[in-house]
Protein backbone atom coordinates (compact mmCIF):
# COMPACT_ATOMS: atom_id res chain seq x y z
CA UNK A 1 0.00 0.00 0.00
CA UNK A 2 1.57 3.33 -1.30
CA UNK A 3 1.73 5.69 1.64
CA UNK A 4 0.48 9.05 1.45
CA UNK A 5 3.18 11.83 2.00
CA UNK A 6 2.59 14.78 4.47
CA UNK A 7 2.23 18.22 3.16
CA UNK A 8 4.35 20.88 5.23
CA UNK A 9 1.71 23.39 5.43
CA UNK A 10 4.86 26.30 5.98
CA UNK A 11 6.44 25.15 2.54
CA UNK A 12 3.30 24.65 0.12
CA UNK A 13 3.92 24.40 -3.67
CA UNK A 14 1.64 23.41 -6.59
CA UNK A 15 1.59 19.78 -7.20
CA UNK A 16 2.11 18.16 -10.85
CA UNK A 17 2.83 14.40 -10.94
CA UNK A 18 4.44 13.96 -7.92
CA UNK A 19 4.61 15.88 -4.12
CA UNK A 20 5.96 19.72 -4.36
CA UNK A 21 7.13 19.27 -7.64
CA UNK A 22 6.49 22.56 -8.56
CA UNK A 23 4.34 21.88 -11.48
CA UNK A 24 2.06 24.50 -13.22
CA UNK A 25 -0.03 24.96 -15.97
CA UNK A 26 -0.09 28.70 -18.04
CA UNK A 27 -2.80 29.50 -20.64
CA UNK A 28 -2.17 32.86 -22.42
CA UNK A 29 -2.34 34.89 -25.78
CA UNK A 30 0.38 36.16 -27.57
CA UNK A 31 -0.27 38.69 -30.37
CA UNK A 32 2.25 36.87 -32.86
CA UNK A 33 1.35 34.32 -35.15
CA UNK A 34 1.96 30.61 -34.52
CA UNK A 35 5.40 29.09 -35.33
CA UNK A 36 8.25 28.39 -34.38
CA UNK A 37 9.38 32.06 -33.27
CA UNK A 38 5.93 32.10 -31.50
CA UNK A 39 6.36 28.78 -29.27
CA UNK A 40 10.15 30.50 -28.68
CA UNK A 41 8.63 33.10 -27.37
CA UNK A 42 6.14 31.92 -25.00
CA UNK A 43 8.88 29.53 -23.57
CA UNK A 44 11.12 32.77 -22.93
CA UNK A 45 8.00 34.41 -21.55
CA UNK A 46 7.52 31.75 -18.87
CA UNK A 47 11.02 31.45 -17.87
CA UNK A 48 11.56 35.18 -17.47
CA UNK A 49 7.95 34.81 -14.93
CA UNK A 50 10.34 32.74 -13.11
CA UNK A 51 10.06 29.01 -13.87
CA UNK A 52 12.15 26.46 -14.43
CA UNK A 53 11.83 23.76 -17.22
CA UNK A 54 9.11 25.86 -19.27
CA UNK A 55 7.33 23.43 -22.26
CA UNK A 56 4.51 24.59 -25.07
CA UNK A 57 2.41 21.51 -25.17
CA UNK A 58 -0.17 23.10 -26.88
CA UNK A 59 -0.66 26.47 -29.36
CA UNK A 60 -3.73 27.56 -31.51
CA UNK A 61 -3.41 29.99 -34.25
CA UNK A 62 -6.08 32.36 -33.24
CA UNK A 63 -5.96 34.27 -36.54
CA UNK A 64 -4.82 37.54 -37.67
CA UNK A 65 -1.29 36.99 -36.06
CA UNK A 66 -2.31 35.64 -32.49
CA UNK A 67 -1.42 32.23 -31.07
CA UNK A 68 -2.97 31.10 -27.79
CA UNK A 69 -0.36 28.62 -25.67
CA UNK A 70 -0.52 26.40 -22.65
CA UNK A 71 2.83 26.14 -21.27
CA UNK A 72 3.93 23.67 -18.28
CA UNK A 73 7.11 25.06 -15.85
CA UNK A 74 8.05 24.25 -12.38
CA UNK A 75 7.83 27.17 -9.90
CA UNK A 76 10.84 27.10 -7.17
CA UNK A 77 8.25 29.20 -4.58
CA UNK A 78 6.33 28.50 -1.50
CA UNK A 79 3.63 29.81 0.65
CA UNK A 80 2.89 29.24 4.57
CA UNK A 81 -0.60 28.18 4.57
CA UNK A 82 -0.67 28.35 8.01
CA UNK A 83 0.12 31.80 8.06
CA UNK A 84 -2.38 33.20 5.65
CA UNK A 85 -5.56 34.95 6.93
CA UNK A 86 -8.37 35.66 4.43
CA UNK A 87 -11.01 38.48 5.50
CA UNK A 88 -14.72 36.48 5.53
CA UNK A 89 -17.98 37.56 6.14
CA UNK A 90 -18.58 36.32 10.47
CA UNK A 91 -21.80 34.67 10.42
CA UNK A 92 -22.69 31.31 11.31
CA UNK A 93 -25.18 30.70 8.20
CA UNK A 94 -27.79 28.79 8.70
CA UNK A 95 -30.47 26.44 6.82
CA UNK A 96 -33.65 28.37 5.10
CA UNK A 97 -36.13 27.41 7.56
CA UNK A 98 -33.75 28.34 10.25
CA UNK A 99 -33.56 31.99 8.91
CA UNK A 100 -37.83 32.12 8.62
CA UNK A 101 -37.73 30.78 12.24
CA UNK A 102 -35.27 33.40 12.97
CA UNK A 103 -37.27 36.07 11.66
CA UNK A 104 -40.11 35.01 13.46
CA UNK A 105 -38.78 35.17 17.02
CA UNK A 106 -36.28 37.74 16.60
CA UNK A 107 -37.54 40.34 13.76
CA UNK A 108 -41.27 39.75 13.82
CA UNK A 109 -42.03 41.59 10.65
CA UNK A 110 -41.64 40.77 6.93
CA UNK A 111 -37.54 41.29 5.95
CA UNK A 112 -37.45 44.13 2.96
CA UNK A 113 -34.60 43.27 0.31
CA UNK A 114 -33.95 44.88 -2.99
CA UNK A 115 -31.45 43.63 -5.08
CA UNK A 116 -30.19 44.39 -8.98
CA UNK A 117 -27.17 44.18 -11.52
CA UNK A 118 -26.40 47.74 -11.55
CA UNK A 119 -24.38 49.98 -13.85
CA UNK A 120 -24.17 49.16 -17.68
CA UNK A 121 -23.78 44.83 -16.29
CA UNK A 122 -26.53 42.88 -17.91
CA UNK A 123 -25.62 39.49 -15.76
CA UNK A 124 -28.21 38.78 -14.20
CA UNK A 125 -27.25 35.22 -12.94
CA UNK A 126 -26.04 36.13 -9.94
CA UNK A 127 -28.37 38.27 -8.42
CA UNK A 128 -31.22 35.87 -9.55
CA UNK A 129 -29.51 32.81 -7.80
CA UNK A 130 -29.72 34.63 -4.88
CA UNK A 131 -33.25 36.31 -4.98
CA UNK A 132 -35.36 34.55 -7.82
CA UNK A 133 -37.81 31.56 -6.41
CA UNK A 134 -36.42 28.78 -7.81
CA UNK A 135 -32.66 29.99 -6.63
CA UNK A 136 -29.61 27.93 -7.86
CA UNK A 137 -28.13 24.19 -7.06
CA UNK A 138 -31.03 23.45 -5.27
CA UNK A 139 -30.76 26.39 -2.73
CA UNK A 140 -34.02 28.69 -3.39
CA UNK A 141 -34.01 31.86 -3.45
CA UNK A 142 -34.94 34.44 -1.34
CA UNK A 143 -38.42 35.18 -2.74
CA UNK A 144 -39.66 31.84 -1.62
CA UNK A 145 -38.70 32.48 1.97
CA UNK A 146 -41.10 33.34 4.14
CA UNK A 147 -41.15 36.88 6.06
CA UNK A 148 -38.85 38.06 3.52
CA UNK A 149 -39.72 40.44 1.09
CA UNK A 150 -37.40 40.11 -2.57
CA UNK A 151 -38.12 42.84 -4.84
CA UNK A 152 -35.60 41.84 -8.24
CA UNK A 153 -34.73 44.90 -10.33
CA UNK A 154 -32.90 42.69 -13.49
CA UNK A 155 -30.04 44.25 -14.73
CA UNK A 156 -28.76 47.28 -16.11
CA UNK A 157 -30.27 49.37 -13.21
CA UNK A 158 -28.45 53.13 -12.42
CA UNK A 159 -27.63 53.26 -9.06
CA UNK A 160 -30.16 56.29 -8.35
CA UNK A 161 -33.46 54.12 -9.43
CA UNK A 162 -31.73 51.28 -7.20
CA UNK A 163 -31.86 53.98 -3.93
CA UNK A 164 -35.32 54.96 -4.92
CA UNK A 165 -36.92 51.84 -5.35
CA UNK A 166 -35.07 50.85 -1.63
CA UNK A 167 -36.52 54.18 -0.36
CA UNK A 168 -40.41 53.52 -1.93
CA UNK A 169 -40.68 50.00 -0.19
CA UNK A 170 -38.89 51.03 2.62
CA UNK A 171 -35.84 48.08 2.33
CA UNK A 172 -33.56 46.81 5.31
CA UNK A 173 -31.28 45.21 2.72
CA UNK A 174 -29.83 46.61 -0.44
CA UNK A 175 -28.01 44.03 -2.60
CA UNK A 176 -25.76 44.08 -5.63
CA UNK A 177 -23.88 41.88 -8.24
CA UNK A 178 -21.34 42.96 -10.16
CA UNK A 179 -20.34 40.22 -12.51
CA UNK A 180 -18.70 42.54 -15.21
CA UNK A 181 -15.32 43.62 -13.55
CA UNK A 182 -12.79 44.66 -16.69
CA UNK A 183 -10.98 47.25 -16.10
CA UNK A 184 -11.74 47.47 -12.84
CA UNK A 185 -15.53 49.22 -14.09
CA UNK A 186 -17.03 47.72 -10.85
CA UNK A 187 -15.31 49.75 -8.56
CA UNK A 188 -16.60 53.47 -9.66
CA UNK A 189 -19.89 51.97 -9.74
CA UNK A 190 -20.13 50.35 -6.16
CA UNK A 191 -18.52 53.41 -4.89
CA UNK A 192 -21.58 55.70 -6.35
CA UNK A 193 -23.96 53.58 -4.39
CA UNK A 194 -22.75 54.30 -1.06
CA UNK A 195 -22.04 57.62 -1.82
CA UNK A 196 -26.13 58.04 -3.01
CA UNK A 197 -27.16 55.87 0.25
CA UNK A 198 -24.94 58.69 2.45
CA UNK A 199 -26.61 61.41 1.08
CA UNK A 200 -30.07 60.30 1.64
CA UNK A 201 -29.19 59.60 4.92
CA UNK A 202 -29.70 56.04 4.70
CA UNK A 203 -26.90 54.50 4.97
CA UNK A 204 -26.66 53.64 8.09
CA UNK A 205 -29.84 52.53 7.60
CA UNK A 206 -30.20 49.36 5.86
CA UNK A 207 -27.52 46.53 5.08
CA UNK A 208 -25.97 46.71 1.86
CA UNK A 209 -23.94 43.98 0.29
CA UNK A 210 -22.56 43.00 -3.04
CA UNK A 211 -21.34 40.18 -4.89
CA UNK A 212 -19.70 38.68 -8.09
CA UNK A 213 -16.54 36.79 -9.11
CA UNK A 214 -14.40 38.89 -8.37
CA UNK A 215 -16.04 40.38 -5.17
CA UNK A 216 -14.42 39.56 -1.78
CA UNK A 217 -15.27 40.65 1.96
CA UNK A 218 -11.99 42.50 2.13
CA UNK A 219 -12.61 44.64 -1.55
CA UNK A 220 -16.80 45.14 0.29
CA UNK A 221 -15.53 46.73 3.10
CA UNK A 222 -13.42 49.31 1.95
CA UNK A 223 -15.52 50.06 -0.41
CA UNK A 224 -18.10 50.61 2.39
CA UNK A 225 -20.51 47.55 2.39
CA UNK A 226 -21.39 45.26 5.56
CA UNK A 227 -20.41 42.41 3.16
CA UNK A 228 -19.13 41.15 -0.34
CA UNK A 229 -19.85 37.44 -1.21
CA UNK A 230 -17.92 35.65 -4.24
CA UNK A 231 -18.72 32.78 -6.26
CA UNK A 232 -20.34 29.28 -4.19
CA UNK A 233 -22.39 31.71 -2.18
CA UNK A 234 -26.08 30.89 -2.17
CA UNK A 235 -29.21 32.20 -0.76
CA UNK A 236 -28.49 30.92 3.20
CA UNK A 237 -25.41 32.84 3.25
CA UNK A 238 -26.88 36.26 2.27
CA UNK A 239 -30.00 35.72 4.57
CA UNK A 240 -28.40 34.55 7.39
CA UNK A 241 -26.17 37.44 6.78
CA UNK A 242 -28.71 40.31 6.42
CA UNK A 243 -30.89 39.30 9.58
CA UNK A 244 -28.61 38.63 12.18
CA UNK A 245 -26.95 41.88 11.45
CA UNK A 246 -30.34 43.37 11.57
CA UNK A 247 -30.93 42.46 14.89
CA UNK A 248 -27.10 42.94 15.71
CA UNK A 249 -27.19 46.50 14.56
CA UNK A 250 -30.99 46.97 16.13
CA UNK A 251 -32.70 47.65 12.86
CA UNK A 252 -35.82 45.77 13.61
Amino acid sequence: MTEVQKVDLTKVKPYGDTMNDGMVQLGFTLPVPAGDEAVEAARQLVRKMGFDEPSVVYYKDLGIGYTYFIVYGKTIHTVDYTKIEVPKVDVDVMSKEEVEQYIKDNIKRNVVVVGACTGTDAHTVGIDAIMNMKGYAGHFGLERYEGVEAYNLGSQVPNEELVAKAIEVKADAILVSQVVTQKDVHIPNLTQLVELLEAEGLRDKVILCCGGPRISHELAKELGYDAGFGAGTFAEDVASFIVTEMVKRGLV
